[in-house]
C-alpha cells in the first residue's frame, strides 16, 4: 500500500485549487506532441495545464474521489461554459449565478461526481475554488487574523505595481511589522497548519521551525517577484484572483485546453499501483506535486525506481519539496539525473511561494 494512503485522510476536498505554479511546471517538463503524461490530480488545474503542450495523453491520479470530483467539474465547465462564466463558478470573479452554471455542467458529470456536488451546493454557491480544507484555512487567515495586522488599504497597496526596489521598501517599512512576523509564525506553525490547513501526516518527516521557513519564502514572493501577477497571493489576501490567474485559466490557454480535454483521463488510484500495471518505457512526463512530502527516504527510493522502469529515455519528473527534503538518491545515479540548475532557476520564479525547493530530474 502507498505510504501516502496510510498517512493521510482522503475523505474530503483537501485542495479545491492547485497550489503549485504550472508556469514553472510546464517549463520544467517541456511537454511535446506524443508525450504520455502522468499527473497527481489534486483539484485538476495543473493536469489540465499539461494539455497546452499537445501531449498524446494525460492521466490524472488521486487517492481522493473528492479531488477527482473537482477535476471532473472543471472538465464539464470547459465543455459547457464560457471562460468568464467558469471564472465566476470557480470564485475568481464575484457572481450570483454559480448554481445556474453548475446546473448546466451537471449533465456532463458522472454519477459519483454529480452526487458529490449535489450534496455540497453551498460550496458551489460560494465558489468551488474555496471548498477545500486548505482554502478554508486561508479564509480564516484572511477574515480573522490579517485584519488585526494590516488594514484593507495596506493590503490593497501591497498588490499595486512597483519596481523591485519599491517593493523592498514597502515590505520593510510598511508590511514587515513585529505584529506581522509574530502572527505569521503562529498561524503557519506546524501545529496550526496540521490542524486547520494541510494534513498532519505531511509533517511526519519535517524538522525545524515551519513558520520561519515559510516566512522567508513569503518575503521572496513579495519583494523578488511581482505580487500583481501572483494568483495565490491574491486568493490568500482577497479571496479571489481578479486579473492574476493560474496558467490553466489564462485567456491564451483556455481554448487550447478545451480543444485537448478529451486526451485527459482520471482514476482513483495510487501512483504506486498505477505504475505496477504500466508497461516499461511507456511514459514520458510526470507532475508529481509534493507526493514525497509524505514519504520516508526508503519509500521515496522505491517509488523513484518504479518511475524509472516505466519511463522512456529522456522522460522528466517534476515535484516540489515544501518542508521535507527529497530528491534522487545516489543509488539511482545511473538511472536518473538531477537537473539542479534548471530546478533552482525555476524555484526562483515560483509564485506559489510555500515550497523550499523545486526538483527536476531526467531519466537516462
Amino acid at each position: 500500500m502507498s505510504e501516502v494512503a496510510q498517512r493521510a485522510d482522503f475523505t474530503k476536498i483537501r485542495y479545491a485549487q492547485v497550489w503549485e505554479d504550472a508556469a514553472i511546471l510546464l517549463e520544467a517538463l517541456q511537454v511535446q506532441p506524443g508525450d504520455v503524461c502522468v499527473s497527481i490530480a489534486s483539484a485538476g488545474d495543473n493536469a489540465l495545464a499539461l494539455l497546452t503542450g499537445d501531449p498524446a495523453q494525460v492521466i490524472a491520479l488521486d487517492l481522493n474521489p473528492s479531488q477527482l470530483a473537482c477535476l471532473e467539474l472543471r472538465v464539464a465547465a470547459l465543455q459547457e461554459l464560457a471562460r468568464e462564466e467558469f471564472l465566476e463558478l470557480l470564485g475568481s470573479r464575484q457572481s450570483t449565478k454559480r448554481e445556474t452554471y453548475y446546473r448546466r455542467c451537471r449533465k456532463l458529470l458522472g454519477q459519483e461526481a454529480r452526487d458529490f456536488w449535489d450534496a455540497h451546493l453551498p460550496w458551489v454557491e460560494a465558489g468551488i475554488g474555496g471548498a477545500g480544507k486548505f482554502e478554508r484555512y486561508f479564509a480564516v487567515f484572511r477574515e480573522q487574523i490579517l485584519p488585526w495586522v494590516h488594514s484593507r488599504r495596506t493590503i490593497e497597496a501591497l498588490l499595486e505595481p512597483r519596481s523591485r526596489e519599491e517593493r523592498e521598501t514597502f515590505y520593510e517599512r510598511t508590511w514587515n511589522t513585529v505584529r506581522w512576523r509574530w502572527m505569521f509564525r503562529m498561524f503557519f506553525s506546524r501545529q496550526v497548519m496540521g490542524w486547520l490547513g494541510r494534513s498532519a501526516a505531511q509533517f511526519r518527516y519535517v524538522e525545524g521551525r515551519v513558520g520561519d521557513r515559510i516566512l522567508e519564502r513569503v518575503r521572496h514572493a513579495l519583494v523578488e517577484l511581482d505580487p500583481t501577477q501572483n494568483p495565490w497571493l491574491h486568493w490568500i489576501l482577497l479571496g479571489e484572483h481578479r486579473a492574476a490567474l493560474p496558467v490553466a485559466w489564462q485567456a491564451g490557454n483556455w481554448e487550447k485546453i478545451r480543444g485537448n480535454v478529451e486526451r485527459l483521463s482520471w482514476r482513483t488510484q495510487s501512483l504506486e499501483d498505477f505504475l505496477e500495471e504500466t508497461s516499461e518505457k511507456s511514459l514520458s512526463k510526470f507532475n508529481l506535486s509534493d507526493i514525497f512530502e509524505y514519504m520516508s527516504e526508503e519509500n521515496t527510493l522505491a517509488l523513484l525506481e518504479k518511475l524509472c522502469r516505466v519511463s522512456r529515455q529522456g522522460a522528466r519528473l517534476a515535484y516540489w519539496n515544501m518542508l521535507v527534503p527529497r530528491n534522487r538518491p545516489d543509488a539511482l545515479a545511473s538511472k536518473l539525473v538531477s537537473l539542479d540548475e534548471l530546478g533552482g532557476k525555476l524555484h526562483g520564479q515560483d509564485r506559489a511561494f510555500f515550497y523550499s525547493r523545486f526538483v527536476v530530474e531526467e531519466v537516462l
